[in-house]
């Protein structure tokens, strides 16, 4: 076997080959140091004294289904220059892993097709192996992600496990890519990304973010400058959660049990849009009954449609007499949920319509969320909440088949 082809085949120069071995289904080849190649790690001097050797052998990509390793006599040498005693870089690896550079190369480019314990079933290693070489990969190019370039922005959180355990995700709604994850949800859980966006002088002008009182204190106080956009699928998800209240309410109140029952199989077709129903289980005509039972009920149902066309008018002006109507017909239906939901819109009216100046929304995270539901599930979760962070960082890039 030739010099050069152990540098074209394994990456390895600058190294003499010796032999070849063949032990057990292993391929092992070892090689020595040029002599001519050596210098001090330190201070890169050529002018040294030889002090023994370290015998070294490092896992390398595979041929065919044989593995293969590459045996080293690691050279210890003193530097005249800077008088250190130190073993001399080795070129093809990392001195303190197991394995060359051309292995870890290799491991994560299986990494983007296979999980990692198939890729560990597939290389012969172990799982917490692939593990730390994909970590490392992802620490490295996407560890820090960049805040410079950041103008429009999104803020969500999701849950990561049982008992409610939260993270809160910032999204870069230009580029789709992660750009923080905080521990927990709330003001507290944005702290850190504050601090990062002030020293590297981002301009964001746009927030999109739900209703909730510590996401708007926290971006207002934070980024003054910014506009703070009410995400309409939060809006109409908030209206939905109160009209399945009334709905159970109006159930409990009604003596007649057959018309209990007809109410009882609505919940879900109230919660759907209208050109979702399915026709095929006679959904429309389901729904168009219990609304004919009940008038609140029904009132309330028309009155989601109606705010639906708020984010659909041709400018804002339009949009904010719309909006004004509405809440003007909510606040005069004598149903109790319908005012209050008024009032709630009518403090948030401004950051609502404000879509018509940024039209942005927290859909996109949405999307990022469903994608790291899909990674949690597919890679049975994630002992090591750092790997899943910097693997959420990197998930923009995954298309079809995510792998954990």
């Amino acid at each position: 076997m030739s010099t050069s082809l152990l540098y074209h085949t394994f990456g390895i120069r600058n190294y003499e080959y010796c032999k070849t071995e063949y032990k057990k289904g292993k391929v092992i080849f070892t090689i020595k140091h040029y002599p001519g190649s050596l210098e001090c790690p330190e201070c890169g001097s050529k002018e040294l004294t030889l002090r023994g050797k370290k015998k070294r052998i490092f896992r390398s990509v595979p041929i065919g289904k044989k593995m293969v390793f590459i045996k080293l006599k690691v050279q210890r040498v003193k530097c005249h220059i800077c008088a250190k005693v130190r073993q001399v870089k080795i070129g093809f690896a990392d001195p303190l892993l197991s394995y060359t550079k051309s292995f870890e190369r290799y491991a994560n480019d299986l990494s983007r097709h296979m999980t990692i314990l198939d890729v560990a079933l597939h290389l012969g290693v172990s799982w917490d192996v692939i593990k730390e070489i994909q970590k490392r990969y992802l620490k490295k190019h996407f560890g820090k992600p960049k805040l410079k370039h950041l103008k429009r922005i999104a803020i969500d959180e999701i849950t990561i496990g049982k008992r409610h355990k939260y993270l809160t995700v910032v999204l870069d709604i230009e580029s789709g890519a992660v750009v923080f994850v905080g521990d927990g949800k709330g003001a507290d859980a944005l702290i850190p990304i504050w601090k990062r966006l002030k020293s590297s002088g981002a301009k964001i002008n746009a927030v999109a973010i739900d209703m909730s009182p510590a996401y708007i204190d926290a971006v207002s106080t934070n980024l003054p400058d910014a506009t703070i956009v009410f995400d309409h699928f939060h809006v109409i998800k908030y209206f939905n959660d109160k009209l399945s209240n009334f709905r159970r309410e109006l159930q409990r109140e009604i003596e007649d049990e057959q018309q209990k029952q007809v109410l009882k199989g609505t919940r879900w077709l109230l919660l759907k849009n209208p050109e979702n129903l399915d026709e095929a289980h006679n959904e429309k005509e389901r729904l168009e009954a219990a609304l004919e039972l009940n008038k609140p009920l029904a009132t309330a149902y028309y009155m989601k449609e109606d705010l639906r066309l708020v984010w659909k008018q041709e400018e804002k002006t339009k949009a904010e007499i719309f909006l004004d109507d509405w809440i003007e017909r909510a606040r005069v239906s004598g149903i109790s949920m319908l005012k209050n939901f008024a009032n709630t819109l009518s403090v948030h009216k401004k950051g609502i319509l404000a879509y018509y100046d940024f039209p942005i929304s927290t859909g996109p995270l949405e999307g990022t969320n469903n994608k790291i539901k899909t990674m949690k599930r597919q890679a049975y979760g994630f002992r090591d909440l750092e790997f899943l962070k910097l693997k959420i960082f990197a998930i923009h890039r995954t298309k079809y088949a995510l792998v954990g």
